[in-house]
């Protein structure tokens, strides 16, 4: 490593929120990749008749679990199913939370939504379905859509400031110009129009929000190769027959670079709120999606039941507070007026 990270690295270690809300959230998203084993409506590991049964990886019928049963999917949630099931001498593990995202508790007692409990801890929805299963798989799809849009966007806007920045002159003004029109395009109303064109999906949305979140980046990047197009090493490489795409990559993109990094955590909480806020509207995912925009509207349709309204607010609040003082912490890791160990 060289000296110059060593000291960003050390820079970042003294900002201890930073630090520790980096841990947090890396801690929370690796638990949430595994949902399927921490929230499901099947059983982890199951036993009958001798054989080892894998319900969570493998979807059983089941005729294959019960030799009298129907060749349809087996529901491991059915009363008389899983009567039947143990009358065999069968046993299952379960997750932490018996419930998956879709799944409608039975046999709550009142009507929907209920409050929390030890079944269910955040209690549930409107609809009868667990809200902690829906906040962990939510929490995933959220995190997992953030980072697929800042990671597309970003490395779209590098590359279209670069161009801008290194060639200037009437590249740059056209390019200026095409941004001006088309950052004034009214988004939310093109998004009206096409969700009553199609279905909004996953990959919809990503590449509807990326035609227009590719601009974050752009201003940025093209002021630092605008500055650093200038410099002595680049005008020496280009006077030795370096080729612009070789300066472009290895002289002058580290160094923009920097500006670029502090600003992708802030980036990415604003990519997490875009998709709440497109499902608390009603034009993001299709409904029955986990996500924590429907959660919040939940909340709004339901003040009768503060668990939801709640729940949203402490995930949502909590995630973006986490990802805003991760940026803090990277932008004094790459702030050069910082001394190792955080001081000026």
């Amino acid at each position: 490593m060289t000296p110059i990270n060593q000291r960003r690295l050390a820079n970042f270690k003294a900002n201890k929120r930073g630090f520790w809300s980096l841990w947090i959230f890396l801690v929370l998203f690796l638990l949430t990749l595994f949902a399927e084993f921490i929230a499901n409506d099947k059983p982890l590991l199951a036993r009958v008749d001798g054989n080892w049964l894998f319900p969570t990886v493998v979807g059983y019928a089941e005729s294959d679990v019960i030799p009298d049963g129907l060749p349809v999917a087996m529901d491991w949630k059915d009363p008389t199913v899983l009567e039947e099931f143990r009358e065999r001498g069968g046993w299952a593990v379960w997750p932490p939370v018996p419930y998956k995202y879709d799944t409608v508790v039975r046999d709550l007692g009142r009507p929907s939504p209920a409050p929390p409990s030890a079944r269910n801890w955040l209690g549930t929805d409107d609809q009868g379905r667990d809200v902690l299963a829906r906040v962990i798989y939510g929490f995933r799809i959220s995190v997992l859509f953030g980072f697929s849009l800042t990671i597309v966007s970003s490395i779209i806007g590098v590359a279209a400031g670069a161009v801008q920045g290194y060639y200037g002159g009437w590249v740059d003004l056209s390019f200026q110009r095409f941004i001006e029109i088309w950052s004034g395009m009214p988004q939310l109303y093109l998004l009206i129009i096409l969700a009553s064109i199609i279905e909004p999906s996953f990959w919809t949305l990503l590449v509807f929000l990326l035609l227009f979140s590719w601009m974050g980046l752009t201003g940025v990047v093209r002021a630092e190769f605008l500055r650093g197009r200038n410099f002595d090493y680049v005008r020496a490489a280009k006077a030795m027959g370096v080729g612009d795409t070789t300066v472009m990559w290895r002289h002058i993109l580290p160094n923009a670079m920097v500006a670029t990094l502090t600003f992708l955590p802030f980036i990415l909480s604003g990519s997490v709120t875009v998709l709440a806020s497109l499902d608390f509207l009603g034009f993001g995912l299709p409904p029955g999606s986990p996500s924590l925009g429907e959660l919040v509207a939940q909340g709004k349709n339901n003040l009768q039941a503060p668990w939801l309204g709640i729940s949203a607010f402490v995930v949502l609040g909590g995630v973006l507070t986490l990802l805003i003082f991760v940026g803090e912490g990277v932008r004094d890791a790459f702030d050069p007026r910082k001394l190792p160990g955080g001081g000026r």
